[in-house]
């Protein structure tokens, strides 16, 4: 029997599925609200499948790079369910590949359950913002939102560097350009030098990936642009850690006051299981307040998290205490609440000063 990469799509979509994996000898599998699900009505995967849907999903260019580099993340398009980024790589020998469903049509800010200040944020005319949170935790999904918040409320130069592109923005108030790393660009740092010369108002880096791309895209920021991008870290400390750590220590300082000086925002995302089906989203917000500023500037970074929790007339909170009120709304249980917390004593300390049920709830 041959598996048809199209079938195996429709099906994930069908079970809204975030994910699709695909690996010889064993069936495909599925991740639902973060679990992972066998499609046991589906037979073992053969080598040859395997094959053939890598050829049916990639052109003789990404097919040539996957050949010499043993690994590629690129976007492939269904007619029947739209937009997946894709990677592929080889493991004992074979190829494995893992699909993430993206929805067709993008999501307002405001139907995502993500703070007012999301919005707010993305509007701002200069300044840096950074949206972060572990894989699979909604990042792509909350900036291009953020983008396309910016399209239909302000008239601006939009240039995106991806990898690969998973949203496709239509021009509304702004005007978007989209380039895909691989393909319309060598790498994330050379895209983003050479995105000064193009005129952007509003510059989104897909990822923050080493030193030459966080300084290049500090120093946007600070010649006035507004730049997003991403990390894979958990909360604010964490993040401004990871930047200041990628220079080199005679730099920490100089970098330290340079993000002090740019720095608007982090924000920091998990997605939880929801009661009843479906993942609610949980976030830590971090705005870049005078206090804020001169703690990092300090480098006093063990103190951020008390001044995000003495920051709530700022727009600010901190994961835990977002994580409690997603609790007490009945929105998730408390024992899916302590595996998301970042910080378990902490977060039983907060249930303790809100309603005695908090404690017991399932």
């Amino acid at each position: 029997m041959t598996v048809k990469i199209a079938d195996l799509l429709v099906t994930a979509q069908e079970m809204s599925a975030s994910d699709l994996h695909i690996n010889v000898n064993r069936p495909p599998i599925v991740r639902i609200d973060g679990k992972l699900k066998k499609l046991d009505n589906y037979p073992d995967i053969e080598q040859k499948d395997l094959q053939e849907i890598l050829e049916v999903v990639t052109n003789q260019e990404q097919l040539k790079r996957f050949l010499e580099q043993k690994e590629l993340d690129f976007s492939y398009e269904d007619e029947q369910i739209g937009r997946c980024r894709v990677n592929s790589c080889i493991q004992k020998g074979v190829i494995s590949l893992a699909f993430r469903l993206l929805m067709r049509v993008l999501s307002p800010l405001s139907s995502l359950g993500l703070p007012d200040i999301y919005g707010e944020l993305s509007l701002r005319p200069r300044g840096f913002i950074l949206v972060t949170g572990p894989t699979g935790s909604g990042k792509s999904t909350s900036m291009a939102a953020m983008i396309s918040h910016i399209n239909n409320n302000q008239e601006r130069h939009i240039l995106t560097i991806e990898d690969p592109i998973e949203y496709i923005h239509k021009d509304n108030k702004s005007v978007i350009i989209q380039r895909n790393v691989g393909e319309d660009t060598d790498s994330f740092a050379n895209a983003l030098k050479h995105a000064l010369r193009h005129d952007p108002d509003v510059i989104v880096v897909g990822e923050m990936r080493d030193l030459t791309t966080m300084a290049t895209a500090i120093s946007a920021a600070e010649t006035g642009h507004l730049v997003l991008g991403t990390l894979h870290t958990i909360d604010a400390a964490e993040t401004i850690d990871r930047i200041v750590d990628v220079f080199p220590p005679e730099h920490h300082g100089q970098i330290r006051l340079q993000l002090s000086q740019v720095l608007l925002a982090v924000l920091s995302q998990t997605l939880i299981p929801r009661l009843g089906g479906g993942r609610a989203v949980a976030c830590e917000v971090m705005v870049g307040t005078p206090a804020i500023r001169h703690t990092i500037r300090d480098g006093q970074i063990h103190q951020l998290q008390n001044n995000i929790q003495m920051g709530r007339k700022d727009g600010m909170q901190t994961l835990n205490q977002s994580i409690s009120a997603l609790v007490e709304a009945d929105v998730v249980s408390w024992e899916d609440a302590m595996q998301h917390s970042n910080n378990t004593a902490e977060l039983m300390n907060l249930a303790k000063h809100r309603e005695p049920a908090v404690l017991s709830k399932p």
